[in-house]
């Protein structure tokens, strides 16, 4: 009866640990995933490109804030989901590289960060991405077949949600994790079986719906998402897909790859109509 009593305390106690300890991370995760940056340190214009500030609205009344910089006698827009730091002044590489592939871009800060209003939660991050598809649509007159979807790292999980909703025809996913979960284990391997995700950002598993052409790009010595999630996102992907590997880290790589990266993105672009 002792050893009984003994194992019940055991167990109650480890019951109680472990409830504690899933209060705390669910607390925690928010701050743990998104990063969120309120400054705008530069604009297009240091860039050397001509821009004009976006608002646009989403459904539940939240006002984002964004940047479209246009590329002279083109009708492609590529539709920018940054990842889950900083804000759109930090992704100027990555709008000039689009710039010189001659597409036009629509870059937005999710709620919370940079000049957007609100607070970031995964609902409400899939809420700004389709109030952006649907000012390219509306206001600038975007036919769907010339909107090419991009998301990096996080942004790409936001990217997937949107591509499934809108039925998109284009979609580039790079630096991006499968899942929430997947991406919680890879980080703490045992603690995250223990713990209750607050979020979920099933890329793998939206991909299986999507209908169009899909590129997934990733860095084999990316040290934040591991290749393997790329791949299981490819794998669970229907034809037509291509997957562009390159080198360097999970933030640098598309400049350290530079011209395979240009290339890869230039052969996907332009065999957009096949």
């Amino acid at each position: 009866m002792k050893r009984k009593r003994v194992l019940i305390k055991f167990v109650t106690l480890l019951v109680a640990c472990l409830a504690i300890l899933n209060i705390i991370m669910y607390f925690l995760q928010p701050s743990m995933l998104f990063m969120p940056y309120r400054e705008i340190e530069a604009t297009p214009e240091s860039w050397g490109m001509h821009y004009s500030p976006v608002e646009i609205k989403t459904e539940d009344n939240v006002k984002l804030h964004g940047w479209f910089i246009p590329a002279k006698g083109s009708n492609k827009v590529i539709l920018f989901s940054h990842g889950n730091a900083g804000n759109i002044s930090n992704r100027g590489d990555s709008i000039k590289i689009f710039h010189e592939l001659g597409l036009n871009v629509l870059i937005f800060d999710y709620r919370g960060y940079g000049k957007s209003e609100g607070h970031p939660h995964e609902q409400g991050l899939y809420k700004d991405a389709y109030a952006a598809w649907i000012y390219l649509i509306e206001k600038k007159g975007y036919e769907k077949e010339n909107i090419i979807l991009f998301g990096r790292s996080l942004g790409g999980a936001v990217a997937m949600w949107l591509a499934v909703k809108v039925q998109a025809r284009f979609l580039i996913l790079e630096s991006t994790f499968s899942s929430f979960r997947d991406m919680a284990s890879t980080q703490l391997p045992i603690i995250s079986r223990l713990l209750v995700a607050r979020y979920r950002f099933k890329t793998a598993s939206r991909v299986s719906k999507f209908t169009g052409r899909l590129l997934v790009v990733h860095s084999v010595e990316d040290e934040i998402v591991p290749y393997k999630l790329a791949k299981k996102i490819f794998n669970a992907a229907a034809e037509p897909k291509t997957f562009l590997t390159i080198s360097g880290g999970h933030n640098e790589g598309f400049m350290i790859s530079q011209e395979t990266y240009k290339n890869g993105l230039k052969q996907f672009i332009s065999n957009r109509e096949h």
